[in-house]
């Protein structure tokens, strides 16, 4: 049996954009893509967490910076056949200031630390789903503002430029999928199906 390690942040959890909670494993994409692999062939490892960021530290919730914990998860959970790396999108908070060039240094920290462990690993890497021009206004997440906007229209061309560079696979997420309206910021079921579904075809093409 195969494994694929999906390694990401509220969107992978499958965070709710009405803040009821997490859409049933049945629904979030992570579990789709599992029905779609088939459960006798391959094992998909859900490693969600919200508010996770590629490097940086958030100082009100222990546990965001990626880069601490996927070298565990890699040996935890190894040997992994497969990492997909969806993350980017809280590094595009106002308190992180980082420019997407930054955000993408941040991401090769990790692909770094996948080669690492198990260099035959296959990695796809993705770009996050755009955030909503509103996002960061009160009724939304104030923890970021309209420069995040902007940021991470910006991540797909860095991150494509990582992929290559790392001859990993690419997919950008906002090619495929949008936040959800409700929220500006996470994505519905639409988006959960249309990611799983992109996410497949990427795989059983490699």
């Amino acid at each position: 049996m195969k494994s694929v390690l999906c390694f990401g942040d509220s969107n992978t959890y499958g965070l709710k954009p009405d803040g009821s909670g997490r859409f049933d494993k049945t629904e979030r994409w992570t579990g789709v893509l599992s029905e779609m692999l088939g459960h006798q062939n391959y094992e998909v490892i859900e490693e969600g967490l919200v508010g996770r960021t590629t490097v940086f530290e958030d100082s009100t919730r222990q546990g965001r910076n990626g880069s601490k914990l996927l070298p565990i998860l890699l040996e935890s959970h190894g040997p992994v056949d497969t990492v997909v790396v969806m993350l980017g999108t809280n590094d595009c908070k106002a308190v992180y200031n980082a420019s997407p060039k930054l955000i993408a240094r941040g991401a090769e920290i990790l692909l770094r630390q996948i080669r690492d462990n198990n260099s035959a690993a296959k990695i796809l890497l993705l770009s996050p789903i755009h955030l909503g021009d509103a996002v960061w206004k009160e009724e939304f997440d104030p923890e970021f503002d309209e420069k995040s906007v902007i940021t991470s229209k910006e991540l797909k061309a860095v991150f494509a430029k990582l992929a290559e560079e790392f001859d990993c696979m690419f997919l950008a997420a906002s090619d495929v999928a949008k936040p959800s309206e409700t929220d500006q910021e996470h994505l519905d079921e639409k988006g959960h199906l249309a990611l799983a579904n992109a996410i497949y075809k990427k795989l059983v093409a490699a």
